[in-house]
């Protein structure tokens, strides 16, 4: 599970560093937009080069927790990631219950079917196998 998790985040870290370099791929179907398609946000470069740091670092601590490599990493820490990262996901998952999530009111942007389809369920997933791994 471990494997599939760290997979997950290094491939969705690589979208967010190919839009921090420019890149376009999935970038206007990955953002929530209202009634009329105005984006809600835009995030900058740097905003989607951040997210793909904090991607490979939740691929890191999965990596770290499988063994992988050692580091002197204080349990407090461990424990705060090993149930912070699900938490983050399912709470993405559930969503801000108008543009984001399964339980959105606004469904029929581009965004909308995007996430019904795919991203809302991979957050669950996510956040599913991260607190399966926690009871291993």
């Amino acid at each position: 599970m471990a494997i599939v998790l760290i997979f997950i985040f290094v491939i969705i870290a690589l979208i967010h560093f190919n839009w921090a370099i420019g890149g376009t791929w999935g970038f206007d179907a990955a953002l929530p937009s209202n009634e009329q398609g105005e984006r809600l946000f835009t995030p900058r470069k740097i905003d989607s080069a951040i997210v793909g740091i904090g991607l490979l670092l939740f691929a890191a601590f999965y990596a770290y927790q499988n063994a992988w490599f050692s580091l002197n990493v204080p349990n407090w820490l461990v424990v705060i990631a090993k149930w912070g990262i699900p938490a983050i996901f399912l709470l993405r998952a559930i969503g801000d219950f108008k543009y984001v999530g399964f339980f959105k009111s606004i469904k029929s942007t581009i965004f909308a079917k995007r996430d019904t389809q795919l991203y809302s369920p991979l957050c669950l997933f996510i956040a599913t196998l991260g607190i399966l791994l926690n009871f291993l």
